[in-house]
């Protein structure tokens, strides 16, 4: 079964830091993908964002879904500190910053 990837508004997290499952981008994306919120359920969120050049670089972060019923409305549980940019998945791109190779370490010329 494919990944289900929503769109979010990171910004709109409750005072627990659930991202909030509302927005017009989330509902539409769910519903293209007929997928029904339930509890435990595993999402990737997404947000736009871009790179240090200006270029597009969406923000992602899994989610696991549960019901907020303070809050009235479902909501995503996420690790912070795993946000990361789209870019750097495939082996760390420096969000777009090409800084070039490595330096290779001194030898010694004995």
């Amino acid at each position: 079964m494919a990944e289900t990837r929503v769109y979010v508004d990171f910004q709109n997290a409750d005072v627990k830091g659930r991202v909030r499952l509302i927005c017009a981008g989330t509902t539409q994306d769910l519903a293209r993908q007929q997928t029904q919120l339930r509890k435990g359920l595993v999402l990737t969120l997404y947000a736009d964002d871009v790179d240090f050049n200006g270029r597009p670089d969406e923000l992602e972060v899994q989610g696991v879904v549960e019901y907020s019923d303070e809050e009235r409305c479902w909501v995503a549980v996420v690790d912070w500190n795993a946000l990361h940019h789209v870019s750097d998945k495939g082996g760390g791109s420096n969000n777009g910053v090409d800084i070039g190779p490595s330096p290779s370490p001194a030898r010694s010329t004995r």
